[in-house]
């Protein structure tokens, strides 16, 4: 059988670093029989893409960046699928990657499909179940534009499984014959390449902070429902600036520097509070391996980000939702994670629940074996020889 060519479509920082368990799997087991093109949308300028970046995550750069850059929903995502289309007229792939729910997920789903090309999700499955979220929409878009979908949780499977997907297909799969699985999670196989990175390449980071092991909090805010939102966002920092100094516990913040614009031009006095608060540390936005060395060492973690739910999962550390509602469901139901929203009195109640637990948490393995970058090659190869037989 020929060498498959794929392309890897991303968009943003945290999908480079997902496709690059698939590169390193290219790399270290499929070398001969699988070759990849990645495609960068340019959803979000970034600065720390730099070479850098790369070099330091082991990550090759992007073969293409469209550079499409910030824009409202429909301009932004008409860009994006003018310019995959271009790359895929001219790279004629056997099949496109996706991850997740980006704007640059839905335009590659759109493009890929209308001309016929295969579209594997990874993260398939995903609910929040509020299509308010423009996360949500590319989701069940990119899932139904699929042929192979890669469920990262047995929620994620249940959840394709209800919306008519039928995990007893037959190949040949197409878009409208396709096959779904429950795999495991790729971000699972980078927690445990790049923490051992981490502690190789920033070995120092902690003590430079001046923070101690399992003694101090992560918290990360970006949502715009939090960071917009001056009574929400003012509210939330309060909160946690009274349970830091109830406990004596450190909270360290990377904040997005959309948050720290609103602190200073809105919430002054606050800003000025938590900065000469000795329980209180802001920092700039951390580098990814510098964030993993932050979540595998603390005691608690406080997020509204998707990724960080889970890899407070994968280190097993206690985690506070600043949402009302999750794709990891499981977390949840877990009792590992819990939804709070920006209730200043639930907030509260699961902050002081998890500092004062006196009851060890299990963390069941919910995200696979760390080999799923594999699993999902195989499948993808296994494809394409039944395709041949057939």
């Amino acid at each position: 059988m020929p060498q498959i060519k794929l392309i890897n479509i991303v968009g943003a920082r945290p999908q480079i670093i997902k496709a690059s368990a698939i590169s390193r799997a290219i790399r270290k087991h499929f070398s001969g029989k699988i070759s990849e093109i990645i495609v960068h949308t340019g959803q979000h300028y970034d600065k720390e893409m730099s070479d850098v970046f790369f070099d330091e995550l082991e990550i090759h750069k992007p073969h293409y960046n469209l550079g499409v850059g910030s824009a409202r929903h429909g301009r932004q995502t008409a860009m994006m699928i003018t310019g995959i289309e271009d790359v895929l007229f001219d790279e004629k792939p056997d099949c496109v990657l996706l991850y997740g729910d980006t704007n640059s997920t839905l335009a590659g789903a759109v493009a890929a499909s209308k001309l016929h090309y295969p579209v594997i999700h990874i993260e398939a499955g995903l609910r929040s179940f509020n299509k308010t979220m423009p996360e949500e929409l590319n989701r069940i878009i990119s899932d139904h534009s699929s042929t192979l979908l890669f469920a990262p949780t047995n929620a994620a499977f249940k959840n394709l499984i209800g919306e008519g997907f039928k995990p007893e297909n037959s190949p040949p799969y197409t878009i409208d014959n396709p096959k779904i699985y429950l795999t495991g999670d790729i971000m699972y196989d980078n927690t445990l390449f790049f923490a051992g990175l981490a502690e190789k390449k920033k070995s120092t980071f902690l003590e430079q902070l001046s923070l101690v092991r399992n003694e101090y909090a992560l918290v990360t805010i970006h949502r715009d429902s939090n960071t917009d939102d001056i009574v929400v966002l003012n509210e939330i920092l309060v909160t946690l600036k009274a349970l830091a100094e109830e406990k004596n516990i450190v909270l360290v913040m990377p904040l997005h520097p959309r948050t720290i614009v609103s602190l200073k031009t809105k919430l002054k006095s606050l800003y000025d509070d938590l900065t000469h608060c000795d329980h209180i540390k802001i920092i700039p936005p951390v580098s990814f391996l510098e964030m993993i060395l932050l979540e595998k060492n603390c005691r608690l973690i406080i997020t509204d980000s998707g990724g960080v739910q889970k890899e407070s999962h994968f280190f097993k550390k206690p985690c506070i939702v600043l949402r009302k509602e999750t794709e990891w469901i499981e977390l949840v139901n877990n009792g590992t994670a819990k939804l709070v929203g920006a209730d200043p009195e639930r907030i509260r109640f699961e902050f002081l629940n998890f500092v004062d637990l006196m009851i060890p948490l299990d963390y069941p393995g919910f995200y696979g074996d760390g080999k799923t970058a594999e699993f999902i090659l195989n499948e993808i190869l296994l494809m394409f020889e039944k395709e041949s037989v057939l």
